[in-house]
């Protein structure tokens, strides 16, 4: 009890009888035990009433749940724009109009912009003859 072993508890009572004395000594047992008793019941209580108003464990399930939900939703998001880049990747490399430059700023991020090809100029028919 209270970490404490017989031999403490016994010194403590031989103590309480010296102090209150055998008349006295009963009635302060049974105060003391009522406060024990009410600081527990009143711990108890609170504890009850956190876990009523608070719903821990409920709301922990949810954010979980949400957090899962959340993280499926970014691969797919992650997954159709990456087919949609590799499909519009594929069907520009196709064309011989374009040019794919892919520009690496940083290590992190590459960045692709599809630009035009500049189509070779040939001379019209009036420049190539010459008088």
């Amino acid at each position: 009890m209270f970490g404490m072993g017989f031999t403490e508890i016994l010194i403590i009572a031989v103590i309480a009888i010296l102090f209150l004395g055998p008349d006295k000594l009963p009635g302060a047992m049974v105060d003391i035990a009522k406060f024990f008793r009410s600081t527990k019941n009143a711990i108890s209580s609170v504890k009850d009433t956190l876990e009523e108003e608070i719903h821990v464990a409920d709301i922990k399930k949810e954010a979980l749940a949400y957090k899962e939900e959340l993280t499926k939703a970014s691969s797919e998001i992650t997954n159709v724009t990456n087919m949609n880049m590799n499909s519009i990747t594929d069907t520009l490399l196709a064309d011989d109009d374009v040019d794919v430059v892919v520009d690496k700023r940083d290590k992190e991020e590459d960045v692709v912009t599809f630009k035009k090809k500049k189509k070779k100029e040939t001379p019209k028919e009036e420049e190539k003859i010459d008088v």
